[in-house]
């Protein structure tokens, strides 16, 4: 039952205390956009995006001032790109320009869905795909990509891993005046899921509706608020402070998606409850780990803090909405986080320290710079890292990283917005290139024989 106290609180969060939804994403099915010939597909996945997102954007903005939050992103997610342009020949580039002024006239702010599945191989679209992703990355401005290399069923593909560390090294150079954004909009997933709101990553799984609407909130800042009221409380009281928190914040989500959902005439899908930092002070994951205790986010201990982040946000906000997907957790992206941004400045938070921490975070490598001349083959190794921490834990794990072409350790891309900036962070250089390039797949695990 709402009453004044809930009411003034949530006006206080997000007057004070950076609370907002961070996307309402509209995922649209184009199955049925798939023609043989390239042009009439794309003239299909153009009228589809426009006819089914047309009031996306003004009822997101309607709901903001009905009830005074505020939603910063408004999105779409689509079919993998590689299914839907696996019947076409010609390079899919023109299917990201059709998704392109799909997104410029419904007014979104990104799309994604330029994507291939190829955990266990590759179909012939999906390398066509795969090798057009720096080109349509460079030509198109809010156009998201992503690659699923693996997962827990299937292990991993070490040839995709291999092709992708070539796929990021390219999309940097193809974009280095462009502050290598290319590589900013490029994720590569090991256990991709289908609803996921969040970009760069997201796409619409074949397993959903035609059209749905899912929902990412953010409130770090809620949360670093919360616990400064009880500076001596021990870990198991900071646990249930963040889980009543987290409630709090899931309960916006769920209005904003249930009204969306409604007023838009599409299911209403998943609330996504990470929090997700962004640039600005206070809104950070990284101070929610300091104010748990640490000195500095990267400190030891900043692994253990983490893991009791996660799973108090997860535990709280699955109270608070009907149905909780997506990446659910916390997510440390350094470029979006001012915490670790500050950390990785100082040289508090490593790229070594950062691997450890998405054992138990959301995601995974998150928005990295790296030195410009870090090899393909170190980059693919990152990569393979990555994927088989979430194969290995059957969980969602990512690798976001950006090449910083012709800078070094120290320098700094700054994107600026919801991107924020990143310091160029040291990379590791001791060759694995006889490792990635013996290619073929690495097994799945024993537990994933469950059937």
């Amino acid at each position: 039952m709402i009453n004044v106290h809930d009411i003034l609180e949530t006006i206080r969060m997000i007057q004070d205390e950076c609370l907002d939804i961070r996307t309402i994403t509209m995922g649209i099915s184009l199955l049925d956009c798939i023609d043989s010939d390239i042009d009439k597909a794309c003239t299909k996945v153009y009228d589809k995006i426009t006819r089914c997102a047309e009031n996306l954007v003004k009822v997101g903005e309607d709901i903001e001032k009905e009830y005074g939050i505020p939603i910063i992103n408004k999105r779409l997610s689509v079919t993998p790109i590689a299914i839907v342009s696996a019947a076409c020949s010609e390079s899919p580039v023109k299917f990201a320009l059709a998704m392109e002024r799909s997104a410029k006239t419904c007014g979104v702010n990104l799309i994604g869905g330029y994507s291939a599945l190829v955990q266990k191989g590759f179909s012939a679209g999906d390398e066509r795909l795969i090798r057009s992703i720096p080109e349509a990355l460079a030509s198109t401005s809010c156009v998201c990509s992503s690659v699923n290399v693996g997962s827990t069923k299937t292990g991993i593909n070490l040839d995709a891993c291999r092709m992708m560390g070539k796929i990021v090294k390219e999309s940097a150079e193809m974009t280095v005046d462009d502050q290598c954004f290319g590589a900013a909009k490029l994720v590569v997933f090991c256990n991709a899921v289908e609803d996921n709101p969040f970009m760069a990553g997201a796409f619409h799984g074949v397993g959903e509706p035609d059209c749905i609407i899912n929902v990412g909130v953010s409130g770090p800042g809620v949360v670093r608020s919360a616990l400064r009221k009880y500076p001596d409380a021990d870990i198991t009281e900071i646990s249930d402070i963040i889980k009543k928190t987290s409630y709090k914040i899931t309960r916006v989500g769920q209005l904003v998606g249930v009204t969306a959902s409604e007023r838009l005439g599409v299911p209403f899908g998943i609330v996504d409850l990470s929090l997700a930092p962004t640039p600005a002070v206070g809104d950070s994951v990284a101070y929610i780990l300091e104010e748990i205790g640490l000195e500095k986010c990267g400190a030891c201990g900043t692994t253990a803090a983490l893991a009791l982040l996660n799973d108090a946000v997860k535990k709280g906000g699955v109270m608070a909405c009907s149905r909780i997907g997506g990446l659910s957790g916390a997510f440390i992206p350094v470029s979006e986080d001012a915490g670790m941004i500050a950390a990785a400045e100082c040289g508090a938070l490593a790229i070594e320290k950062l691997e450890a921490m998405t054992a138990v975070c959301s995601v995974g490598l998150d928005m990295i710079c790296i030195p410009g001349d870090t090899t393909e083959d170190v980059i693919s190794a990152i990569i393979a890292d990555e994927a088989a921490i979430g194969m290995v834990n059957s969980k969602t794990t990512a690798v976001r990283i950006i090449p910083a072409i012709g800078m070094k350790e120290g320098d700094v891309l700054n994107w600026g917005g919801l991107f924020g900036k990143g310091p160029v962070m040291k990379v590791n250089t001791y060759s694995p290139s006889k490792f990635i390039s013996r290619g073929g797949q690495i097994p799945a695990p024993l537990h994933s024989l469950k059937n």
